[in-house]
């Protein structure tokens, strides 16, 4: 293997992260997002048993918003556009799931969490909070890489809106990265 070419695999492994760090939210928040718009009135009885809302119109309100954006979210990683703004929304709503699952867990409240429509009161035993918390941490550390580096592989923001503007030091090639860098030799 020639060192031109290990350079651009070296290189493409960030393309690579980035396609993942993008399908596997969307995947999982398109699936969340349909079981939970088929159901309505079950998620706003999922969301009532957080105890976190004061009202109960609060919770059906939330039932009717949080799915769509779920989809809109999910859609736009899923196809790469707006893929920034998408991954940030979809921070937002993973941080928020991590603050409710933390609180019902601290308080000892035995719900399933309603991730994907259905939720209410389980028996103790039967809650998964450690797992549903590691899963939310790990989609969220999978959006803040598309925070810092949105571009990824098979993106529409890659063939719609690419300027042609290098727009981080990862964008520049090699030969002219190691023009002004005082660490080369030349």
């Amino acid at each position: 293997m020639n060192e031109t070419h290990a350079k651009l695999s070296v290189r493409n492994w960030r393309d690579w992260v980035g396609l993942v760090a993008r399908l596997v939210p969307a995947i999982v928040f398109l699936y969340a997002g349909v079981t939970k718009i088929t159901n309505i009135p079950l998620f706003a009885q999922s969301i009532r048993a957080y105890q976190l809302l004061p009202e109960l119109w609060m919770s059906d309100i939330l039932a009717y918003i949080l799915p769509v954006v779920e989809l809109l979210a999910a859609l736009l990683l899923l196809v790469g556009l707006l893929t920034r703004g998408a991954a940030a929304v979809t921070l937002l709503m993973l941080v928020s799931f991590i603050v409710g699952i933390a609180w019902v867990w601290s308080q000892g409240i035995s719900i399933d969490c309603g991730c994907f429509g259905s939720g209410g009161v389980v028996e103790a035993e039967d809650t998964n909070y450690p797992q549903k918390l590691a899963e939310n941490i790990g989609m969220s550390a999978l959006c803040i890489w598309l925070l810092v580096r949105p571009r990824s592989l098979f993106s529409l923001d890659n063939r719609l809106l690419s300027t042609g503007i290098i727009d981080t030091y990862d964008d520049f090639p090699d030969e002219l990265t190691s023009i002004d860098d005082p660490t080369t030799d030349h």
